[in-house]
């Protein structure tokens, strides 16, 4: 079992920045690939970010590259998603996931991870 705990979230001012946190159990953490997703009440679950294992590779959503960046520290177990210049749109839920076979592959799809944290609130006032 790998429990997955986000933190950071809060309350910003359009333009501003968030740093979100997202610590993972296991011994095996540097061979997980991990994501963040975002979700808003009646709206499926979103993809935003995902890192390898061992920080190989990154994918962005295409509403949040170049202002987003995830990078993880595998001596922490901790993954850590960037949000700068925010706009009200980036208000949601944002959860953190990992994906403990490690495998690059569909990783925009939440099916593919099977751990989830119960995700923190980011709110971007206008």
């Amino acid at each position: 079992q790998v429990q997955v705990v986000e933190s950071g979230g809060g309350l910003v001012q359009a333009g501003g920045s968030l740093r979100l946190s997202c610590a993972a159990s296991g011994r095996t953490f540097s061979n997980y690939a991990m994501g963040w997703f975002r979700q808003v009440p009646g709206k499926e679950r979103e993809f935003v970010a995902a890192i390898s294992g061992l920080s190989v590779h990154t994918d962005y959503a295409d509403s949040v590259k170049d202002r987003f960046a995830m990078s993880r520290d595998n001596a922490k177990n901790t993954v850590y998603l960037r949000m700068n210049s925010l706009k009200p749109d980036d208000t949601a839920v944002y959860f953190c996931a990992a994906a403990t076979d490690g495998r690059w592959w569909s990783i925009r799809s939440a099916n593919r991870y099977d751990y989830w944290g119960q995700g923190t609130q980011v709110t971007v006032s206008s």
